[in-house]
């Protein structure tokens, strides 16, 4: 069995003058990245792997999750491919992760993060918030070969509220 954790980024700000790429968390993203970190702590989940897309704000999100959940920041991988906004692209990047992996946390982008929950999972999302999770299970032993999946529960920060 493959498990899939799924979260967006934090709610952002546009009023810096930066490259999208920069954008950072806006203070509702780092307080909602904490109360979805400190869920997740809740749940006892254990992540063999956290990989995160490069953006400023994508990377401040899975830095502050990763705290809670007890993963040592070296781990860490930032993965470029991870900044798209296609569902199709990242579970390219997903297909990618070697098949000792049981449990991988992504961290990334929307409209990718809500078309790969609804084209993999089993509930569909009209939309993912900022700093929303969707966890899915997939019947499977391999990344590579993965099949539409059972979407376990989900997390969005004003469920948490």
């Amino acid at each position: 069995m493959k498990r899939l954790i799924v979260i967006r980024h934090g709610k952002s700000t546009w009023e810096l003058q930066v490259r999208d790429h920069d954008r950072v968390l806006t203070q509702q993203g780092i307080d909602d990245a904490h109360s979805i970190g400190n869920a997740l702590n809740d749940l006892d989940l254990t992540p063999d792997q956290i990989w995160t897309s490069t953006a400023a704000r994508a990377l401040q999100t899975a830095t502050i999750v990763s705290e809670y959940i007890d993963y040592r920041l070296t781990k860490l991988q930032l993965k470029r491919e991870l900044y798209t906004f296609s569902g199709n692209d990242l579970m390219d990047v997903i297909a990618t992760a070697e098949d000792t992996i049981a449990t991988l946390v992504i961290c990334s982008h929307n409209q990718g993060i809500t078309d790969l929950v609804n084209d993999w999972g089993s509930i569909r999302f009209d939309n993912v918030p900022t700093t929303g999770v969707v966890v899915i299970d997939f019947d499977s032993n391999s990344w590579s070969s993965l099949g539409k999946g059972t979407t376990k529960f989900h997390l969005f920060p004003k469920l948490l509220k």
